[in-house]
């Protein structure tokens, strides 16, 4: 969800205004995402009505995924990096469609931007000073399902020599494995109340291919003595579309095998994040514990033949080993939206495209983790808990809204082992930003938004 949409039929932005007041409307007012939905046309393959302007330039939110960050920094930190502004190339898509379908037209844009850098006279003064005068090469940054395209683009595209005329890749938070949030996404709400925006974002993600290529394929549908994969017949019941399951699937299997050309994985951890889940009477209850296999196969077993649970946790929305493809990972306690903001993010992005000898950048919080609601109500208390340690020395956390008219610390108190809670309210709707900073060069940061409790009347 980290580029604009904008709508060409009726010239209005979908997604991405800079006014954070577009973010309670349009998840607390009956059409607020109603235009986002996927039409029958469009799930035939007939897009065009919607385009992706630009990444987006201010934060935005969701239910579940909580906070997505603009992409400036990131940004910013690749221009100093770079022999010219014109070797970078942001790509937004829509985020909606397949990741089959936009991958295509990554890999038509990727092989039209280093044909038009070769020919650029920056391109030519800075081959003099690389070893071999060598000519340059595509090096993809991709954040959270970006690095899904990036692989699709180089395995499964038409432009057979583009994993060749790529130098290296870098994934930040890519879900290669899929992502039990995603299942949480599309169960919303199922047997039990839930608040406006929750029950807007399963409605709208039940039409999305997008979200469908993002659930789980590893083995996290926990039986009692048996861990099985999803089916599409299970996506079915827990309120997904079994059609773009199977679709998915199919993808799926055809990307399997592809290897990413000088891949390097960021991916978070020390982050509290869903990994596994029971199915029961369609209705899915996500857990904070993996499941692994032997080489043969074979559920990891304790001796009375129970499957042994290991607590790996991740990023808040992506658990550890669906980012890390290879053991070659930076790792870093951060939120799965800061994995493209934070400064030692930012540091291995800079490392990786100067090519320096890659020792890793310090982590951030030293193994801090950060909890939050994602969506509260003015007024009343909520919550915020840092775990990874009971001692609040050094430790600060502050609350501040992103259009800049509140800031507030929020004291944190030992209360329980290995884990501090802070106790605050907010005034008004809007987006607000938690902020814990402790001995590091990152602070953890997250986003909530808080608006009306919900209204029966005002459902879709």
């Amino acid at each position: 969800m980290g580029s604009e949409l904008y709508d060409t039929t009726t010239g209005t932005v979908l997604w991405g205004l800079a006014n954070p007041g577009w973010l309670g409307k349009a998840w607390t007012t009956r059409k607020g995402l109603r235009p986002l939905h996927l039409t029958e046309d469009e799930r035939s393959g007939k897009t065009g009505r919607v385009k992706a302007r630009r990444l987006l330039r201010t934060p935005a939110w969701s239910p579940f995924l909580r906070g997505i960050e603009p992409y400036h920094e990131l940004l910013t930190t690749i221009r100093h990096s770079v022999a010219h502004q014109d070797a970078i190339l942001p790509f937004a898509y829509d985020w909606r469609l397949p990741v089959a379908t936009n991958a295509l037209e990554l890999a038509t844009a990727a092989r039209d931007h280093l044909e038009q850098w070769r020919r650029h006279p920056a391109h030519a003064a800075a081959r003099k000073h690389r070893v071999d005068e060598r000519e340059g090469r595509l090096v993809f940054i991709a954040h959270s399902m970006g690095g899904l395209l990036t692989q699709a683009a180089l395995a499964l595209g038409p432009d057979g020599d583009l994993a060749a005329d790529t130098r290296g890749v870098m994934t930040l938070g890519t879900p290669f494995q899929g992502a039990v949030m995603a299942a949480a996404i599309l169960n919303t709400g199922q047997g039990a109340p839930l608040p406006l925006p929750h029950g807007k974002l399963r409605t709208l993600a039940s039409t999305m291919p997008g979200v469908h290529d993002l659930l789980p394929r590893f083995p996290c549908l926990d039986e009692g003595l048996t861990v099985r994969r999803l089916a599409p017949a299970d996506v079915a019941d827990l309120g997904g579309d079994k059609d773009l399951a199977v679709q998915s699937q199919a993808f799926h299997d055809r990307l399997r095998g592809h290897a990413l050309p000088g891949h390097r994985a960021v991916v978070g951890v020390s982050q509290r994040t869903l990994q596994s889940m029971t199915l029961e009477d369609g209705v899915v209850t996500g857990f904070e514990h993996a499941f692994r296999e032997h080489t043969d196969g074979e559920l990891m077993r304790d001796a009375h033949g129970v499957p042994r649970r290991f607590p790996v946790g991740g990023d808040g929305t992506v658990h550890k080993e669906s980012a890390a493809r290879t053991r070659t990972v930076i790792p870093l306690a951060l939120q799965h939206g800061a994995l493209a903001t934070g400064d030692a993010a930012m540091e291995a992005v800079t490392s990786f495209l100067e090519e320096d000898e890659h020792l890793g950048p310090d982590q951030a919080a030293s193994g801090l983790g950060l909890t939050v609601p994602d969506f509260v109500t003015p007024g009343t208390t909520w919550e915020i808990q840092v775990t990874g340690t009971d001692d609040p020395a050094g430790i600060t956390c502050t609350v501040t809204g992103t259009d800049g008219g509140f800031t507030k610390p929020a004291r944190l108190y030992a209360d329980e082992d290995d884990a501090l809670t802070a106790r605050i309210q907010v005034p008004d709707a809007g987006l607000y930003r938690v902020t814990v900073e402790a001995d590091g060069p990152t602070p953890l940061t997250q986003l909530v938004l808080a608006g009306p409790e919900e209204d029966d009347s005002d459902e879709e």
